[in-house]
């Protein structure tokens, strides 16, 4: 059978106030939706600031290294799989 996925999913009689879906909500769910921070507070953990004038040296591309064509991380040439036309690539990508 066919579905016309255009046509309106609810008629216009399927309309009901706010008040009227708020009674059929039982009380004790209505008070569940407050949540202490603190119930919580294990499973998301903030990670910890890092400071902006932390300097950081960065070292090329080493004799012994290349850098992969596929997912472009420069790796030690023990893990290099083959060269392809667009250049080397590691084991993991192979």
């Amino acid at each position: 059978m066919a579905t016309d996925y255009d046509a309106p999913r609810k008629n216009d009689d399927d309309h009901e106030s706010i008040e009227a879906i708020k009674e059929r909500i039982p009380e004790k769910t209505a008070g569940a939706t407050d949540v202490d921070e603190g119930d919580h507070g294990e499973a998301f953990l903030m990670p910890e600031v890092i400071p902006d004038d932390l300097e950081v040296v960065v070292l090329p591309a080493q004799d012994d290294e290349f850098t992969c064509s596929e997912c472009f991380i420069v790796k030690h040439h023990s893990l290099l799989s083959r060269k392809k036309k667009t250049g080397p690539v590691c084991v993991e990508c192979d």
